[in-house]
């Protein structure tokens, strides 16, 4: 089975560190289930690309057709790695913005790890005083590490203090809990249309 997870990156500027931190625990993760006999796909989103359609979302109530399908990945992943900036101590407005249109049930049991970047290390405690608890209020299981990376970490060689180690980690824990979980339901919106050539021989 196919363990599909979803990797959320609020990075706004092209290229971004944040989105580079991204695809290192994408990388990461697959691997790590790889080790553990599982396949997987990867589905990265940047976020910056719908910021327009999450407005229109808060001010409609309803995903426009280019933010829907984002919606619904999100909610049938077998994990979310999610990966804002840091701004102002907490995760960016945009970051926040999207998780505000999530269905409330979207994330309930689901892995997630958790990630940000930022320009110094002091904001890594943002990980802990407010990316945990808003994934803990979504009833989502957030794995133990949590992984930031400030400016001086993408040279870092420290054996057990490089942020490599702690991707691995990271990445490591959340395979744990997806294989521990059985795979998502992947329903499709047209399960429950009746065959169009059963009716008309009926």
């Amino acid at each position: 089975m196919n363990r599909r997870i979803v990797v959320l990156s609020a990075g706004l500027s092209t290229p971004s560190s944040t989105r580079l931190l991204a695809d290192r625990l994408a990388a990461a993760a697959t691997a790590a289930l790889h080790t553990r006999g599982e396949q997987s796909s990867i589905e990265i989103v940047e976020l910056r690309e719908h910021a327009r359609d999450l407005a229109d979302h808060l001010v409609t109530g309803f995903p426009n057709a280019a933010l829907r399908p984002v919606l619904e990945s999100v909610a049938a992943a077998d994990a979310v790695v999610a990966v804002s900036p840091i701004f102002s101590a907490s995760y960016s407005g945009l970051f926040k913005t999207f998780v505000d249109v999530l269905d409330r049930d979207a994330l309930t049991g689901t892995p997630v790890l958790i990630a940000a970047t930022g320009g110094t290390a002091r904001h890594s405690l943002a990980l802990e005083h407010a990316m945990r608890p808003l994934f803990a209020h979504l009833r989502a299981v957030v794995v133990p590490t949590a992984v930031f990376a400030a400016p001086e970490d993408w040279g870092a060689t420290e054996v057990g203090t490089s942020l490599e180690g702690r991707v691995e980690r990271a990445a490591g824990e959340l395979a744990d809990a997806v294989a521990a979980r059985p795979p998502a339901a992947h329903t499709d919106e047209f399960d429950d249309v009746p065959d169009f050539t059963a009716l008309l021989n009926s």
